[in-house]
C-alpha cells in the first residue's frame, strides 16, 4: 500500500484550491508553498510580494529570483500599514495591523482576478510563538497549508531542500518593524536607519543578524558564529562603525546569540490569549 509523502499530501491540498495568491516574502516557507502551488495549480497560481518601508533591502530581488527558479508568476503590490495607527503605534498586536493591510490588498487583488484562495507561509511551529497576525489572517479566510499539514520548520527546510527551491537555508528576514521593541513608535525614517545599519553588517560578510533600534542606541545580535568573528577588536570596531555611520550615537554587540522573536519574550500568557 502506498503511504503518501508529505509532499503529495501538501500538493494536494494546495491543489485542492483550484487557484490561489500566494503571500510571498521569499523566505523558505512561502517559497516552499509558492513552489507547490507552481506545480499543483501552474498558471492559476500567483505569488505577490507586498513592498513597503517595512521591507529590507535586497528582500524584493530575492523574493523575485526565488520565484523564477519555482516557476511561479509574480507580481508586487504596494502596501500602507504606516497609515495605519494602530501599527504606528507598535504595541504586542503590530503585526496584526500589518497583516491585515496585506491581506486586504491580497483580497482584493484575488477578487478581482478571480483567484480563489489566498495562502500563506505560516507552519506548525509559529502556533507556539506569539503571532497576532494569525488573526488577521483568520478575519480574512487565509489558508495556511503548512500548518494545515502539521509541517513545522524542520520539515518544510526538508522540503524546500527536496525541491531544490533557492532559499531552503535563507535565514528569517520580518519586517525591519520587529527590530522596534513594543511601544517605540515606528516611522519611515527609523525603519530606514535599521534597514541602513543592518545592510551595513551584511556588507561586512555577517548573515544572521538584526539591529535592535532603541532611539540613539543600535543593539547588534549576532548568530552564535558570527559573535565568535565579532569577538576579535579590529572586527568589533567594524561592526560598530558600521552601525554609527547609520546613525546610531551608541552601538552595543549583545553577549547573547540572537534567537528570532526574542522581542516576544515579555508577552505573558494573559496578552498571548487576548
Amino acid at each position: 500500500m502506498h503511504t503518501t509523502t508529505p509532499l503529495e499530501a501538501l500538493t494536494a491540498r494546495i491543489g485542492a484550491v483550484g487557484s490561489a495568491v500566494v503571500a510571498f516574502s521569499g523566505g523558505v516557507d512561502s517559497s516552499l508553498v509558492a513552489a507547490v502551488a507552481a506545480r499543483a495549480l501552474g498558471a492559476r497560481a500567483l505569488a505577490v510580494t507586498a513592498v513597503s518601508s517595512a521591507l529590507a533591502t535586497g528582500e524584493l530581488e530575492g523574493a523575485r529570483a526565488v520565484a523564477a527558479s519555482v516557476g511561479i508568476a509574480h507580481e508586487v503590490v504596494d502596501t500602507a500599514e504606516l497609515a495605519r495607527e494602530g501599527y504606528r503605534r507598535n504595541d504586542r498586536f503590530r503585526c496584526y495591523h500589518c497583516k491585515s493591510e496585506l491581506y486586504d490588498r491580497l483580497d482584493e487583488l484575488a477578487a478581482r482576478r478571480g483567484y480563489a484562495a489566498v495562502l500563506s507561509g505560516a507552519n506548525a511551529d509559529d502556533i507556539g510563538d506569539w503571532r497576532p497576525g494569525l488573526r488577521a489572517a483568520a478575519e480574512h479566510g487565509v489558508r495556511h497549508p503548512l500548518l494545515e499539514a502539521g509541517l513545522g520548520k524542520e520539515a518544510v527546510r526538508a522540503l524546500a531542500h527536496a525541491l531544490a527551491v533557492p532559499s531552503a537555508e535563507k535565514p528569517a528576514s520580518p519586517c525591519l518593524a520587529s527590530r522596534l521593541p513594543y511601544g517605540t513608535a515606528v516611522s519611515a525614517p527609523v525603519l530606514e536607519q535599521v534597514d541602513r545599519a543592518e545592510l551595513a553588517l551584511k556588507r561586512l560578510g555577517y548573515r544572521v543578524l538584526r539591529v535592535r533600534h532603541y532611539g540613539r542606541l543600535g543593539r547588534v545580535q549576532l548568530a552564535a558564529e558570527e559573535l565568535v568573528r565579532a569577538g576579535d577588536p579590529g572586527e568589533r570596531a567594524a561592526v560598530v562603525a558600521a552601525v554609527r555611520a547609520a546613525g546610531y550615537d551608541q552601538v552595543e554587540i549583545d553577549e547573547r546569540p540572537f534567537r528570532s522573536g526574542s522581542l516576544n519574550l515579555s508577552v505573558t500568557p494573559v496578552e498571548r490569549s487576548r
